[in-house]
């Protein structure tokens, strides 16, 4: 592929594919965090809300990443399973914006994942009310003092009942790479079963969006 277009021809044959070699791009492009993503949900009332937060996996099944599940962003999950996230790979002049559903990752899942991650971030999740409004930075840092206490140094962290990971099924993935005068281009997979496989070609079907 031609840098700066992105024609039909070029395009892999399935979404996973293609992700991949755009994820490797932006790995080698020596971008600080490049599995960065903008997640959006959608609460009871209507509101939206955006965050970022690190893509921990992408497989077949779809894309998947970790998080407190009381926070803002697991209780409108768990309330309305529909979200979108973007990656926002600006040097490049690309995104990729995924659209889907969630459902909770399996605990076994969870659990390894959790367990391979920093001790600092595994007395983190326990320490942090996420999403909660707190009086202080000094509240925060008592947590913390009382939960070193609770798994001293030299013992496992257990993972929190209240922590957990998503798996997003896309329903459509959109790569968009910017060209000049702002006639992007924007092809993007549509899932024609549900769910859909994202690395079957027989599952998607390709669509050119105006820019």
């Amino acid at each position: 592929m031609n840098a700066g277009e992105l024609r039909e021809q070029d395009l892999a044959g399935s979404p996973l594919e293609q992700f991949q070699a755009w994820f490797a791009e932006a790995s080698a492009a020596g971008f600080p965090e490049p599995n960065a993503m903008v997640l959006s949900t959608v609460s009871a009332d209507g509101q939206p809300s955006s965050r970022t937060v690190l893509l921990k996996g992408v497989d077949r099944r779809g894309f998947s990443f970790f998080t407190n599940l009381t926070s803002r962003k697991g209780g409108e999950l768990a309330a309305n399973p529909r979200m979108s996230l973007v990656f926002p790979w600006y040097a490049l002049q690309r995104q990729v914006v995924v659209v889907g559903r969630v459902d909770l990752l399996a605990r076994d899942e969870v659990a390894d994942y959790f367990a391979s991650r920093p001790r600092g971030s595994q007395l983190g999740a326990w320490a942090s009310h996420q999403s909660q409004v707190i009086a202080g930075r000094d509240v925060l840092e008592r947590r913390v003092d009382e939960i070193q206490a609770r798994f001293p140094e030299g013992t496992p962290v257990a993972l929190p009942d209240f922590w957990g990971g998503w798996l997003v099924h896309p329903l459509t993935v959109e790569f968009w790479q910017g060209r000049d005068s702002r006639l992007h281009d924007r092809l993007r997979f549509r899932a024609v079963v549900e769910p859909a496989d994202l690395g079957r070609p027989d599952d998607w079907t390709v669509e050119r969006l105006s820019p």
